[in-house]
């Protein structure tokens, strides 16, 4: 990083006396031309405005701290401002002997009366009037307000009288809080003296609850509104959590509590330590630094930290690539870091207000203290106790004397279903160093973190107050390695820790039977669990290898395997827990990347599971790992691919040890087969004989109620082509069935007609009758990544009428080709791959590529395939933010496997030139730093 510079002086950036002397020069120059007159002016102040904030950049990128470019930014301002106004008031519109109503104060409200200002923000301007408006006020506020919007300016402003100002303050909090922070730049002194002594006298005093309690209500619907998690990966540093808001929202409190004192006094009372103060002046100067960047990067006030910013504002903040961690993950860590950082501390300050008896915590965060003074219930736990509704220490001894107690205090909580109390809370956080070797191989502190993690109330929340208070990340170091820790690519929404633990939270709330729709099979196993606790702790730890040597997989079984150790689990316990976290990945992988219907895939799935207790516990995992991931990540097609995964593999387990994996899933295919054809005879005979010809694994994918449909179809077909499609919820998908005589590259015309229509594939399933009738079966999505059709029905009727074209074999209407923008996934460098596997199937080549998703890919890369006089026997598509791998199984001209090394070297190149195709346009961003995607799921 950039050595840091020394605070520079306001007259060395722009010297407000030659500003007011070119402005009078130029006043003079043009005098009798109002027109000329304006023109200079605002090419001088426009000149001052462009140097300053030239040098305001010049210098942040140089080192200069946040806070102190905020103040230059926004010194830099006031002198144009006050130049403006004197320009205004003597050149202008002079009152050379004002009367009593042609006094008028200019005054900064909101931030820009705080004196801190990012480069692009909007300024708050108050005209203050003693009393109604009079023609020479309204000449000088109009001429100003213009003059500040072509100066480039966005003004928010307001002209009353002092009587008004109160009168509104008392009524709205906004109008209040801006005022509050309120000072004087030009016009009559007296004014605006007299607007913050009634202020102070009229609405401040004795409002003090009153307003903590409304400023924290509006922090908490800013939150749902941003997102209630600190942790988000684009986050909005001004108004999300942990933001620079949230310091305000401090600030603000500090200043109605403690009139006529500084932020800085206020932190200096006994209740912060040293560590805090300067931890909070830390967190305000990164979260400006970063803001100042931001605005500067864009050329706009821009407030979220987006994916294709987050590498470019890591170079301009000087961070490095180190090893395997990327510049933009050290830099977003250290933002999450800070983050953390705020919540502490918004806590310790909590605790400050208790103290002074002005609030309460709630459980909304915002009712007020009863008058009397909260009595203190007694525990009988030994050194806790409950005060409204929250629990609280006697003394922060009880931790020096017992460290466990820094544990055991979460778990009480939890038990009782109490919130903590922001000295306990404090004192915990501060108490961090007890946490010693000794103490994470105290068999009492294991028995009572299990317990929280495995059998309390509500895991999720505990876990992340004990995050927030640093205990976890202590107590756990291989946990504590992945607090804040970032992962650079768009499939993740939340940082790993956050994942984590929401993870453990739907394994929660699966155990609870809370997602028994959504999750039906995980729900009806999980009582069928023999050991939960390997099943929590393998979670907590999933993600700990995370940039580790030798690959995520194995890296989280070493850490895991410590972690089990060092709390004196047993070893049958150890080798679970180890084995389920270098095996998290492994059913999304075969569920998604591979054709469950190959009895090659299922037995291979079952060699490495072993056991039906691994399968119910990998199950489990597996969907909460994926739910966790981010809105919108799970969905009913991946649920249905793992129930049929997870089917055929606990039919293998059925078979018995010594028998024949292939048979037994042979016999569960056939049975599940036989007794579909059974109740589709009996419901629709004239689909007995079509049912009778699809092959036995297809039934295991749909419902009867879908099969009957499919086969009506597949009638309506004949030897031609039909196609219908619906909207499906449950799986934020279109679902588009087509029936239609198998031929060569049916396949690829199929995904071209799908392009076309400007839809995306996000699963397929390819099935072909004994009759040679192909069924195919595509879940299709919008750009924006909702169901095809959902909002627009006319779009979907126009996609099957295009796909049953397609299917006939007609000429494909395609789009031209636009340059495509890639907007916020501009930032990642995908690197593509290609991989050919003769041993994941009996029958089939598995070509696997990956790479830069964009609409259009596997049309393009089914096109590749077929081009290499290749046949598609199915294709499963899968994605992970920005990256797509679709994996296609095929097979030669002579219906066998592709042996020949050449022609497979061939058909990689040539699908490695498809995929390189997307990265060839970065569009608007091109300009910005990139960063490697990062490939941790």
């Amino acid at each position: 990083m950039p050595p840091r510079l020394r605070p520079t002086r306001l007259e060395y950036v722009v010297d407000g006396v030659r500003l007011r002397t070119q402005l009078s020069a130029a006043a003079l120059e043009a005098s009798g031309d109002d027109a000329a007159q304006r023109k200079a002016a605002l090419e001088i102040l426009k000149a001052a405005l462009f140097r300053g904030r030239m040098i305001a950049k010049e210098r942040l990128e140089n080192g200069a701290g946040g806070i102190e470019t905020a103040r230059l930014i926004s010194g830099v301002t006031d002198e144009v401002i006050t130049a403006l106004w004197d320009f205004t008031t003597v050149h202008v519109f002079r009152a050379r002997n004002p009367t009593e109503g042609e006094r008028l104060a200019l005054m900064a409200v909101g931030g820009y009366g705080r004196g801190t200002l990012a480069p692009f923000s909007d300024i708050d301007l108050l005209f203050v009037r003693p009393y109604k408006q009079t023609a020479h006020a309204e000449s000088v506020i109009e001429y100003m307000l213009y003059a500040l919007w072509d100066l480039g300016f966005k003004v928010g402003h307001a002209s009353r009288t002092i009587e008004e100002c109160i009168k509104l303050s008392r009524e709205d909090f906004t109008i209040r809080t801006s005022i509050l922070e309120a000072r004087r730049l030009a016009g009559d002194q007296k004014l605006a003296d007299e607007l913050i002594r009634r202020f102070q006298n009229e609405v401040v005093k004795g409002t003090g609850a009153e307003f903590v309690a409304a400023k924290l209500r509006e922090r908490d619907e800013r939150h749902a509104r941003a997102g209630a998690s600190r942790y988000m990966v684009e986050p909005n540093i001004k108004e999300g959590k942990g933001g620079l808001r949230d310091l305000n929202t401090l600030f603000w409190i500090a200043q109605y509590l403690h009139p006529g004192q500084s932020i800085e006094k206020v932190m200096q009372l006994e209740m912060f330590e040293r560590r805090e103060v300067r931890a909070f002046i830390q967190a305000f100067d990164f979260l400006w630094a970063v803001r100042a960047h931001l605005h500067f990067t864009t050329g706009r006030p821009e407030e979220r930290l987006t994916f294709d910013l987050q590498p470019e504002l890591a170079r301009r903040m000087g961070y490095g690539d180190r090893a395997d961690n990327p510049a933009v993950e050290r830099f977003m860590r250290r933002y999450f870091l800070i983050a953390k950082e705020v919540g502490a501390l918004t806590r310790v300050f909590a605790a400050k207000l208790e103290a002074e008896r002005v609030k309460v915590a709630p459980k909304g965060i915002s009712r007020l203290l009863p008058a009397r003074r909260p009595k203190r219930k007694p525990l009988d736990e030994p050194g806790f106790h409950e005060i409204s509704g929250r629990l609280n220490i006697d003394s922060p001894e009880i931790f020096e004397h017992d460290p466990v107690n820094l544990l055991r205090m979460f778990k009480i909580a939890d038990e009782r279903n109490l919130d903590l109390h922001p000295d306990a809370f404090t004192a915990a956080t501060r108490s961090l160093p007890l946490i010693t070797s000794a103490v994470r191989r105290d068999r009492h502190a294991s028995k009572v973190f299990v317990s929280i993690l495995a059998h309390g109330r509500d895991p999720q929340r505990t876990l992340t107050l004990m995050t927030e208070a640093g205990v976890l990340g202590r107590y756990l170091p291989e946990f504590g390695r992945i607090v804040a820790q970032m992962q650079f690519n768009m499939y993740h929404s939340y940082t790993v820790d956050e994942h984590t633990l929401r993870a453990v939270g739907v394994i929660a709330d699966i155990a609870a039977g809370r997602f028994a729709e959504d999750h039906p099979l995980s729900t009806a196993i999980m009582p069928l669990i023999a050991d939960r606790e390997a099943l929590y702790l393998a979670m907590l730890l999933h993600d700990t290898g995370k940039g580790g040597a030798g690959g995520q997989e194995k890296a989280g079984a070493r850490a895991a395997r410590s972690a089990c150790e060092r709390l004196g689990l047993e070893r049958s316990k150890i080798e679970l827990v180890a084995w389920l976290v270098e095996h998290h990945l492994v059913m999304s992988d075969y569920a998604q990347k591979r054709d469950i219907s190959d009895p090659r895939t299922v037995t291979d799935f079952a060699q490495i599971v072993e056991t039906p207790e691994r399968l119910r516990l990998l199950l489990v995992l597996t969907t909460a790992d994926i739910r966790a991931v981010g809105p919108g990540v799970w969905n009913g097609w991946k649920g249905q691919l793992m129930r049929e995964l997870y089917g055929a593999t606990e039919a293998v387990f059925r078979g018995g040890r010594g028998s024949d994996s292939a048979a037994a899933l042979r016999r569960y295919h056939e049975n599940l087969a036989y007794d579909a054809r059974v109740r589709v005879g009996k419901a629709d005979p004239a689909s007995e004989a079509w049912a009778d010809a699809m092959e036995d694994a297809y039934f295991s994918a749909f419902t009867d109620d879908e099969v009957l449909a499919h086969a009506a179809l597949s009638r309506r077909a004949g030897n031609g082509a039909a196609a219908e499609g619906r909207v499906r919820a449950d799986r934020n998908a279109a679902e588009v069935v087509v029936a239609a005589i198998d031929r060569q590259r049916l396949f690829v015309d199929l995904a071209a007609a799908i392009t076309g229509a400007g839809a995306n594939v996000v699963g397929a399933r390819v099935f072909t009758s004994r009759a040679g009738q192909a069924l195919d079966v595509f879940y299709v999505q919008d750009v924006t990544g909702q169901p095809y059709g959902a909002d627009n029905a006319r779009s979907l009727t126009r996609l099957i009428e295009s796909l049953e074209a397609a299917a006939r074999g007609e000429p494909v209407q395609r789009e031209a080709r636009r340059s495509a923008d890639l907007g916020r996934a501009a930032a990642f460098s995908i690197t593509p791959a290609v991989m050919l596997d003769n041993e994941a199937s009996e029958t089939s080549t598995v070509v696997e590529a990956s790479g830069r998703d964009r609409p259009g890919l596997l049309a393009a890369l089914a096109r590749t395939i077929a081009d290499a006089g290749l046949s598609i026997l199915s294709a499963h598509i899968d994605g992970y933010g920005a990256r797509a791998v679709d994996a296609f199984y095929v097979t030669g001209p002579d219906g066998g496997k592709l042996a020949d090394a050449r022609r497979g070297n061939a058909l990689k190149a040539a699908l490695l030139a498809a995929l390189t195709d997307a990265d060839q346009d970065q569009g608007r961003n091109a300009n910005l730093q990139r960063a490697r995607a990062s490939v941790a799921r």
